[in-house]
């Protein structure tokens, strides 16, 4: 199950999305679609064809950014977070044979596009969540158990 999180930050972007399909994207292809239309034969046009697909998917993109920005949970930052991994944190991470990894643990919708970021329902950060610096963690995923030590938390201070 996805769990509704969210930053402050993934949240303003999800709006800022949301406005920009909306009010900028939207009117436009739909002029496109119109003049297209207006142009005859529709099953030979092939701008008419693509801007329709592109506000189908404009639609669908505006149905679901509603839908979520609805249910969703903004986590802001709070001091007591401080020196342990919780929701929003950027942790950086170090395995047995020394791979080093640094990555923010963010809510599900925040993690596309971004290979920085993790979503809070992953086993990694179910495994790190309340841990502190030089911890060992034992994740244990598909791909089999690994140990990671932790050796840096912090919080984006926004």
């Amino acid at each position: 199950m996805k769990s509704n999180l969210i930053t402050r930050e993934g949240y303003d972007t999800l709006k800022k999305e949301l406005d920009y399909l909306w009010r900028e994207e939207r009117p436009e292809v739909t002029k496109k679609v119109s003049w297209a239309a207006s142009l005859g034969d529709r099953s030979e046009n092939a701008d008419y064809q693509y801007n329709k697909k592109r506000l189908r998917e404009i639609d669908r993109r505006v149905r679901y950014l509603r839908k979520s920005i609805e249910n969703l949970k903004i986590v802001d930052y709070h001091p007591q977070q401080e020196g342990k991994v919780f929701f929003g944190a950027w942790v950086e991470v170090e395995s047995e044979s020394g791979e080093l990894k640094k990555f923010r643990i963010v809510g599900y919708d925040e993690i596309f596009g971004r290979t920085d970021y993790i979503s809070i329902d992953s086993p990694m950060a179910r495994a790190l969540l309340k841990k502190e610096v030089d911890d060992e963690v034992v994740v244990r995923a598909p791909a089999g158990e690994m140990t990671w030590f932790i050796t840096a938390i912090e919080y984006p201070q926004g």
